[in-house]
Order: structure tokens, then sequence, then C-alpha cells
């Protein structure tokens, strides 16, 4: 039986967010695929991938966040090589390599590799929590988030590359470094800028292309501009869900999975979206609650670093749709369709209950 002191620290706020969050993303699956023959069940199918991500975050969020702690170092060895194993067997889809086979089902090895990520770095900042000040322990910090970084760029996986950054570098500024340490890192950044766009592939150069104008190859921004018209077509209260126009006529791709918030703004309307984006924000801002209630650095962390991923993800896959922001293939969290997103995150939120729930309990039991 879970210990009832367990069960009334659980934010049921925050997982009564992510219901709702996943109930609509079963909904707007549904409205984007259902006249399609080929992808008429992606929403029983997204069904299934909620709950059973429901189950795994239950299980995570009643197993003790603190015994990652010796799981970390092989947390971090099972990341490298279900990316080497991709590298080297991994299957084609979307113009990336970022795939495996595990039973006959398609597996992104890189979605369950953001929170492996997490749980090492978390472990490792907070195990030289006072080194950190010195200069050597960042930069092996760097040279350890470089190498997942190295494989996912080869996939090539430009959006992944950048999420990965953003996760490593926000645990290591909120780890307490020096700010000249900081500084070095921004000037490191500028200083290999030039050779990451020297190194940039074809498809990479062609969405950066079509983000400063999208005229330069009207068949390769169609979808962008499509999106943007189904933004504008929603107006204050939108089409009404499942009549969408540039959705129900297929004029706009990949409708269920990067672009489903132009399916959104343009079903739902303006307040439907404010509504959603305002779902998503209160997530973000209970794990940032969580992360300040944890008692010790290794629990704060990993929530900081599951509100740092929500919070990337919710930017960029809007600042995309809205054409702010070069298309990069990142879903939109809990609602967009994929097995491994959603249940990927949905075990990050299991951790950071686990946290809130023994945040007052620091004695191993």
């Amino acid at each position: 039986m879970p210990d009832r002191s367990l069960l009334r620290n659980f934010d049921y706020l925050l997982m009564l967010a992510v219901l709702l969050l996943c109930g609509i993303g079963i909904g707007m699956v549904y409205s984007a695929t259902i006249s399609t023959v080929d992808l008429y069940d992606y929403w029983e199918r997204q069904l299934f991938f909620m709950l059973v991500g429901l189950a795994v975050l239950l299980i995570v969020a009643f197993f003790d966040y603190r015994h990652l702690e010796l799981l970390a170092q092989p947390a971090y060895l099972l990341l490298i090589g279900s990316l080497i194993a991709v590298y080297l067997f991994g299957a084609v889809q979307g113009g990336s390599q970022s795939w495996i086979s595990v039973g006959g089902t398609l597996v992104q090895p890189t979605e369950a590799g953001k929170f492996l990520l997490i749980i090492f770095f978390a472990w490792y900042l907070s195990r030289f929590q006072e080194q950190m000040r010195r200069f050597g322990y960042l930069i092996a910090a760097l040279l350890l988030l470089l190498f997942p970084l190295v494989f996912v760029y080869l996939q090539p996986d430009l959006g992944m590359s950048v999420n990965f950054a953003f996760i490593g570098a926000i645990l290591v500024l909120v780890s307490g470094i020096r700010l000249w340490h900081i500084v070095l890192m921004g000037i490191g950044a500028l200083a290999t800028l030039p050779l990451f766009l020297g190194t940039l592939q074809g498809y990479m150069l062609e969405r950066l292309q079509i983000f400063i104008d999208p005229t330069s190859n009207r068949d390769a921004s169609f979808n962008v501009l499509q999106a943007l018209i189904s933004v504008g077509n929603g107006g204050w209260m939108g089409q009404g869900w499942g009549q969408g126009s540039q959705n129900q006529l297929h004029f706009l791709r990949v409708r269920h999975t990067d672009f489903i918030f132009s399916v959104i703004a343009e079903e739902l309307g303006f307040v439907g979206t404010v509504l959603i984006l305002f779902l998503l924000f209160f997530v973000i801002w209970r794990l940032v609650r969580i992360s300040d209630m944890a008692q010790d650095q290794f629990g704060r962390l990993i929530t900081m670093g599951v509100a740092s991923i929500i919070f990337f993800q919710t930017l960029i896959n809007v600042g995309m749709n809205l054409s702010i922001m070069p298309v990069t293939g990142i879903t939109l969290p809990f609602i967009s369709y994929g097995g491994s997103s959603l249940i990927s995150t949905m075990l990050a939120i299991g951790l950071a209950q686990s946290v809130v729930m023994r945040h007052r309990k620091m004695d191993f039991q």
C-alpha cells in the first residue's frame, strides 16, 4: 500500500492539467486524421499511448527518485549506446535516421534520451555541486554533453540537437556556476557558431532559407504558408472542431504531429489556443514550483530539466507554426501524435511527482 503521506503531497493540480492536455491532444489528433484513410485510427493509438503513459507516470511517481542517483551513470551509457545503435542500424523516416525498430514498431530513442540526459546531468551537477565553481568541472560537464549532441546531430536531427543543448545549458546555469563561466560559455558558443553553420546539411539550410524568405522556394514553404492560413482562418472562436478547411481538405501536411497547433488555431480559434497555452504554462509553473520545493539538488535539477523540456518544445512548436521560428520537427507536448514523445513526457511528469511527494521525507525508506 502506498504511504498516505506521499499521496497527500501528490500534485493533483499538475496531474489534472496533464490529463486535460492529453484529452485535448486525442481530440485534435482525431480531427486531424479521421478523414485520412491511412491515419483514421491514430486517435485510438494516441489514447493507448496516453493510458500506457499514465501507468508509467504513476509507477515512476511511487518510485523514490533518489535511487536514480545509483542509475545515473548506466543511464548515460544507455543513452550513448542507443544513439550509437541508431547511427549503425537506425531506420530513416522524414529525412532523419532517428528511429530504430523494436518488435516491428519504430521507436525514437532520443525522446527517452532527453530524460536519461536529465538524470545523468542532475547526478553529475549535484554530486560535484561544490566543485562546479571550478572551471575544470564545467568543461567536463560540457564534454559529457557534447558526446550525445554529436550523435543526435549526425542523424541528422537539428531540432533534437538544440533540445539536448538547451536542457544541458539550463541545468548547468541553475547549478550555481560562476558568472565569468557563463560569459566564457557565451563567447565559446559565438566562436563556434561559424563552424556549426558550416556543417549544416541540405535540408537544414533549406529550412533556414524558407524561414528567412518563404518565397524563395514555394514548394518547400507550402506547409509553412498553409499553417499561417490555418491560424488566420481560426479568428476568435475558430471554425469548430473537425470543421477546419485547411485541415479537413488536407492542405495542411503533418497536421497530427508538427503542425497540430495550426489545427487547434483553425478549429478552436484564439480563445482555444490561449486556453491550451495556459494549461501548458501552468504545467511548467507547477514544475518550477516543485523544483523550488525540492530539498536536495538532485531533485531540484531533475524537475528543472523536465520544465525546460516542456518550455522549449512549446516555444519552438508554437513559433514554427506562427512562422516566427524555423521548422525543426519538434512536437507540442502532450498534444502532438506520437507514442515515444507522449510516454516519455508522462514519465518525466512522474519523476517530478516523485520529487514533490518526498520533498518533506528526505530519509531513505
